[in-house]
């Protein structure tokens, strides 16, 4: 068809590689690839003028583009299905200028940040042959050279389907629907070959399969001349397949048409066409052609009104070739506020946070403003490999959370019971309620799970960790927290830093003696605050009290099968029973000079008192701090905490505090 419009040849390149397949797609636009630097070099275009979206032209835009030449994308801009969309756009990406068809065509070029200034909206270059008068007695003739004499004007069907190169055997499938809704209907139909995209050689063999070639309604062929093929669409009583013509060329004569699948959605159409996006029965499609077949509509303009090549031309003329030849693009403003905003970056860096208990097992995603994102709760498992287990379980499911949250995971923190390394990752020993958690390395198996820096400490260190970055603490250089729970525990922040002491049990508050033959300790010793203070102190003189029937009062009832716990001490105290008042106030002396001692040695300007018992104790240790302690320390601040969960905002924050620099 070239040679018959006399364009002079000045190179023949033969590039397809045959196999109809993906492989062969990406094979002859390698071998282009190959063969194009040569040829461009040789002829030295000032502009090269490529059309559509066919993988063949990706291989001329790459080189002319790499070669630095200008180049002019014919039809870019629209929308279609298959593979072709991102042929076609990665083609404008490449090109200087553009003549798009549509007004829609153009503000998808404008959206893709081409320069307007070299964007023309010119119509279909086609739609200028389509659009001409056709001579009658012509378009007789060239029906009854490719269907025969006795079939008359708007009584065939063109049939056109290619394969859709993302859903190969969907689109098979569809063609062989589609065949078998065209040997029922009994209409003469001139169908073409499919193109040479993946998936075509299975399409063939569909066709060959049901004996199409010989079938006497049907004519199938290559190819037809551009002219005569446009004579027989004008002319036929419905056009079928997923053909770009169905959509484009047959609106300018109003031919009817049934699209058939997903390879030409989003294509802008006219009144003549109608889908069958989900072709999945022969019945539809059917059912489609009768709808259809016979019927005529007005023309479409949508893609051209005739006059495309000149404008294209006179476009060409303006080219100033002297330009740079710089592509350059149009971006639109965009705000760089909410990117370049720290609590923007910050708000989804998180930490993994997981405390072990004596009871149950925590793990939560705890992002850097101290929210706790998600939480997971499990009893805790009284062997070693059950428990190891478990926490390696709990932090991969929070770790797939994660991601779906929207929080990216800096590192793990785990704050358990015991003595704890903090350098090694290892618990040295631990508390009577966690056992076999001794000389145990969590970092290692932690770390080798998740690929993450993992940080182990204390409980009540983690505590005062959590209050130096969360809670009362943040700030203040040097302050004390006290846990008063099962136990009693605490963490001591000097100089901003914590302290562990030379043997990791620095800060084991709960183990100051205040009194030299008092109540036995689960330590081993005697007379410590937690011996006195703690919530297991307090129930096992619940327990006594009970058990000599002095723990029951007017308002307060305990049933035999209930198990008595410091809750039970605490209501007693508050209805005003006095053995219960006497049990507390010693409990609250016994802390009270345990902090004073504290204050006497470290000299804080703040006490953090933390924990479920925390608000029972807060006004005696107030007084007593009053009314004992040294004139200078007497105005120490004491607060309880406001943190809901200290130990695992701690473990947390040993993570967020010290990622970045992997340092402890």
């Amino acid at each position: 068809m070239i040679e018959q419009d006399d364009f002079d040849i000045s190179s023949k390149l033969h590039t397809i590689v045959r196999g109809e397949d993906e492989a062969a797609m990406v094979e002859s636009v390698g071998l282009a690839l190959v063969k194009l630097p040569d040829v461009l070099q040789r002829l030295r275009p000032d502009l090269v003028i490529i059309h559509g979206d066919r993988f063949d032209a990706l291989a001329l835009a790459t080189s002319a583009a790499l070669m630095n030449i200008r180049i002019l994308h014919l039809e870019g801009g629209e929308v279609s299905g298959t593979i072709d969309d991102s042929i076609r756009h990665a083609i404008s990406k490449l090109a200087h200028y553009h003549a798009c068809c549509t007004r829609r065509a153009e503000q998808h070029l404008i959206s893709m940040c081409e320069d307007h200034s070299r964007i023309l909206l010119a119509g279909c270059p086609s739609y200028d042959k389509l659009l001409s008068p056709h001579n009658s007695e012509v378009y007789l003739d060239i029906i009854k050279s490719w269907l025969g004499d006795d079939v008359k004007d708007h009584d065939y069907i063109v049939a056109l389907q290619h394969p859709v190169t993302t859903d190969i055997q969907h689109s098979i499938k569809i063609y062989g629907l589609m065949l078998d809704a065209l040997v029922s209907f009994n209409k003469k139909t001139l169908i073409l070959f499919p193109n040479i995209d993946a998936g075509s050689k299975e399409m063939v063999r569909v066709m060959r399969k049901k004996s199409i070639e010989t079938h006497p309604n049907f004519r199938a062929v290559k190819h037809i001349p551009f002219e005569q093929f446009i004579q027989l669409v004008c002319h036929a009583g419905c056009m079928i397949g997923n053909s770009s013509c169905g959509v484009r060329e047959a609106g300018a004569f109003g031919t009817p048409v049934v699209n058939l699948g997903t390879r030409q959605t989003g294509r802008e159409t006219g009144e003549n066409v109608l889908h069958v996006r989900d072709a999945d029965s022969h019945n539809k499609i059917y059912h489609a052609l009768q709808l259809q077949f016979g019927k005529r509509y007005p023309c479409s303009k949508i893609y051209g009104d005739g006059n495309a090549v000149p404008r294209i031309v006179k476009f060409l003329q303006s080219i100033d070739l002297n330009k740079p030849l710089q592509k350059t693009f149009c971006f639109p403003l965009v705000k760089d506020s909410i990117s370049q905003d720290i609590d923007h970056i910050l708000e989804k860096q998180s930490a993994l946070a997981v405390d072990l208990g004596g009871t149950n097992l925590r793990v939560a995603i705890v992002c850097s403003q101290g929210i706790v994102v998600k939480k997971y709760t499990q009893p805790n498992p009284k062997t070693f490999e059950p428990r190891m287990q478990l926490i390696l379980k709990m932090c991969e499911n929070a770790m797939q959370d994660a991601v779906s949250l929207n929080c990216r995971i800096l590192g793990v923190g785990v704050s358990t019971g015991g003595r704890v390394n903090p350098e090694e990752g290892v618990v040295l020993d631990s508390t009577k309620l966690i056992r076999e958690w001794t000389s145990v390395d969590l970092r290692t198996p932690i770390s080798d799970a998740f690929h993450l820096p993992v940080w182990v400490d204390n409980d009540g260190n983690c505590a005062a960790l959590a209050e130096r970055k969360f809670g009362h603490g943040k700030g203040v250089e040097n302050f004390v927290t006290v846990i008063t729970g099962t136990g009693i525990g605490g963490g001591i922040i000097q100089h901003n830093e914590l302290i562990h002491g030379s043997t990791f049990c620095g800060a084991e508050l709960g183990h100051i003696m205040v009194s030299l033959d008092g109540p036995e300790c689960s330590c081993g010793s005697q007379g410590c605050i937690e011996a006195y203070a703690s919530g297991l102190a307090l129930q096992r003189e619940a327990k006594k009290m009970n058990d000599d029937e002095l723990l029951k009062g007017e308002g307060l009832t305990t049933k035999l099968s209930e198990p008595i716990t410091a809750a039970h001490l605490i209501n007693a105290a508050r209805l005003g029973n006095a053995k219960a008042v006497a049990v507390l106030n010693k409990a609250s002396t016994a802390l009270g000079v345990g902090i004073i001692n504290i204050l006497h040695t470290l000299n804080p300007s703040l006490v953090i008192l933390s924990g479920v018992l925390a608000s029972i104790y807060e006004e005696p240790v107030k007084h007593l701090i009053a009314s004992r302690a040294l004139l200078p320390a007497q105005s120490t601040k004491v607060v309880t905490s406001d943190l809901e969960e200290p130990a695992l905002l701690g473990a947390a924050s040993m993570v967020l505090d010290y990622a970045t620099r992997r340092t402890y």
